[in-house]
C-alpha cells in the first residue's frame, strides 16, 4: 500500500510540474516548492551491485520566520531476483528563526524502514540548533546539532530480532554552491551517536550535483552513503537522472 501510494503521488507531481512554468527561487512572494527526483542507479551494498530503483519527492513551505519541509524516499533493488533494497523513508522537520541572523532552531520526526539495513522499523522524532556560517545566493555552510529519541525494531548480525530505544547526539553538516544558477553542488553529512552505547550510531552522507536544462528540469547525481553500526550493515548508492521543480 504504500509504494502504491507514493507512486501515486509521484504521477502527479510531475503532471504539475510539466504543467505549470517554475520560478527560480524562494523570494518574498513563493512560499511553496515541491521537487520530484526520479533516478535510477548502481547499488554497492553488503550483498554486492544490483541495479535500482530512487525516488524522492519533496516538498517544501516558507512562511515568515518558519520554514516545513516534507520529504518521501523510496529505493527499490533486485540482483539476479534476489531482493537486496526495499527501503523507505518519510521525514517532516521544520526550522524556526526568532533570534539573531543565521541562527535558527530546528525540529524532526523521521521514519525509516530499510532491507538493505536491516531495519524493520525506526522511528526519529528531536530538536536542536543550526547556525549558519555562510549564507547567500552563491554558497552555504550550516552546521547543527541536537538530540533524538530513537525507537527501533532491527534485525542484528546473528538475525535476532531488537526491538529497543535509545537518546542519540544529532550533528549534521550542509553546503550548497551554486554557480550562476545552472550548476548546483549540495550535499548534507550526519553522525548520529547514542548516548548509552559507544558502538551504537548511524552514519549518513549525501552529495548532489545538478545541472539546470530548464528552470524547472535539471540532470542530476547523487552519491549517497549510510551505514547502520548496530546492525553491522551499509549501503552504497551512485544514482543519475533528472529532478523536477516548481516553486509557487
Amino acid at each position: 500500500m504504500r509504494i502504491n501510494i507514493v507512486t501515486y503521488l509521484l504521477v502527479i507531481v510531475i503532471i504539475i510540474l510539466v504543467s505549470h512554468q517554475a520560478k527560480a527561487q524562494f523570494n518574498d512572494t513563493t512560499h511553496y516548492h515541491v521537487a520530484l527526483t526520479p533516478t535510477g542507479s548502481i547499488n554497492r551494498t553488503n550483498d554486492g551491485d544490483t541495479y535500482l530503483l530512487n525516488n524522492a519527492l519533496k516538498f517544501n513551505i516558507k512562511k515568515n520566520d518558519v520554514t516545513f519541509d516534507f520529504i518521501n524516499s523510496w529505493i527499490y533493488g533486485k540482483q539476479n531476483k534476489t531482493l537486496t533494497n526495499n527501503d523507505y523513508s518519510s521525514a517532516l522537520d521544520f526550522d524556526l528563526f526568532k533570534t539573531f541572523p543565521h541562527f535558527f532552531y530546528w525540529g524532526l520526526v523521521n521514519y525509516n524502514t530499510s532491507y538493505s539495513l536491516k531495519i524493520n522499523d525506526q522511528l526519529l522524532a528531536g530538536a536542536g540548533i543550526a547556525y549558519s556560517f555562510i549564507d547567500n545566493k552563491t554558497a552555504y555552510l550550516n552546521l547543527s546539532d541536537g538530540v533524538l529519541y530513537d525507537k527501533s525494531d532491527l534485525i542484528l548480525p546473528n538475525t535476532q530480532r531488537d526491538i529497543y530505544h535509545t537518546y542519540r547526539n544529532s550533528l549534521r553538516l550542509m553546503f550548497r554552491i551554486n554557480i550562476k544558477d545552472v550548476v548546483v553542488l549540495d550535499g548534507a553529512n550526519f553522525i548520529q551517536n547514542s548516548f548509552e552505547r559507544k558502538n551504537d550510531y548511524i552514519i549518513r552522507t549525501t552529495t548532489n550535483l545538478s545541472f539546470k536544462i530548464q528552470k524547472w528540469l535539471s540532470l542530476t547525481t547523487s552519491l549517497n552513503y549510510a551505514r547502520q553500526n548496530r546492525t553491522a550493515s551499509e549501503n552504497l548508492l551512485f544514482t543519475y537522472g533528472l529532478s523536477l521543480e516548481k516553486y509557487f
